[in-house]
């Protein structure tokens, strides 16, 4: 039996209570992601953070539509 076959089985009750406690421990997890980054000294330096922001700017160009 798939994964997906035992999960449909189960009854609507246990599939959205099952649903809840996955969507609580991903929130538990970025609200906690910070903490675990200092706590093991893995915070980027100024530099690191400038570098990543300037990579991710949003770069948007325009494109004229041609005649084909």
């Amino acid at each position: 039996m798939t994964f997906w076959n035992s999960y449909r089985s189960l009854s609507p009750k246990t599939r959205a209570l099952f649903g809840i406690g996955v969507m609580a421990w991903a929130s538990i997890g970025l609200w906690m992601s910070p903490q675990v980054e200092n706590a093991m000294g893995m915070v980027p330096t100024t530099a690191e953070q400038e570098e990543l922001d300037r990579k991710m700017a949003l770069r948007v160009s325009r494109v004229e539509k041609g005649d084909h």
